[in-house]
Formats: structure tokens, sequence, C-alpha cells
């Protein structure tokens, strides 16, 4: 299965470690360009920058649009738990309007400014297992 990781770039080391994983589970993987290219650990980060380079809108949709499935992985950011920021929120959208299943790696985080919309998207909850990844 062909699977769209979608998540904070923050979260690069672990989310390279998901990747491989999935590889070793028979997988293919397209992960978001600032997790390959290692972006926010460079020096100089800039966040808005970084979006603006590596065009998330086209190029990631357009990533999502081919895949099979997308896994939001959400770890614990800012005091919150599973945090699933807006550029992830975005991708559950687009996936959503594409027809794809999305599975969350770990439960959903309580941020009441996106919880019906995020539950809406009726993501299948992995907690941390990614042998549950099935469509």
């Amino acid at each position: 299965m062909k699977i769209c990781i979608c998540c904070s770039l923050s979260f690069t080391k672990e989310v390279l470690q998901i990747a491989q994983q999935l590889e070793a589970l028979g997988h293919e993987v397209l992960l978001p360009n600032g997790v390959i290219n290692h972006l926010a650990e460079q020096p100089n980060y800039d966040p808005i920058q970084t979006k603006i380079e590596t065009d998330p809108v086209h190029l990631h949709t357009d990533k999502i649009r081919t895949a099979d499935a997308v896994l939001v992985c959400n770890y614990s950011k800012n005091g919150i738990d599973h945090y699933i920021g807006a550029n992830s929120f975005a991708e559950m959208f687009v996936a959503k309007y594409f027809d794809k299943p999305v599975f969350t790696l770990f439960p959903l985080p309580n941020q009441p400014y996106i919880h019906d919309e995020i539950h809406a998207f009726e993501p299948k909850i992995l907690n941390g297992n990614l042998e549950k990844i099935k469509i």
C-alpha cells in the first residue's frame, strides 16, 4: 500500500523511523519534503520560509492524491497530547476530499477548535500499532 505521512516537521526523527517500519511491513511511503530534507534541523530553520519553499499546499497534496491512505503522526507537542497542527489538519481535509482513508498514529488530541472536524474525518486510530493499517 502507498501511504502518505502527514506530520509536524518537528517530528522528523520519529517520522523517519515510522517510515522505515512501514517499509519493512511492505508499504511504499511518501514523506513531506520538509522531513525528507530535515529542514526543521537546519541551524536557521524558519517555519514560514520552510512552508513557502516546500510548497505543501501543492506538493504534499499531490502526494496525498496518489496515495492509498494517509497516516497522521500525531506525537505530543506544545503541551498537547497527540498534537495535530494546522498543516496536518488541512492534509486530513484533503485526504477526506480525495476519499483516502485517514489513520492517526495515536488517539485524537483534545484541541477544541478542531475537535468536531477531526472526528468528522473518521480517522482510524492505530494506538501506535502500524500493523493495523488496512483498507
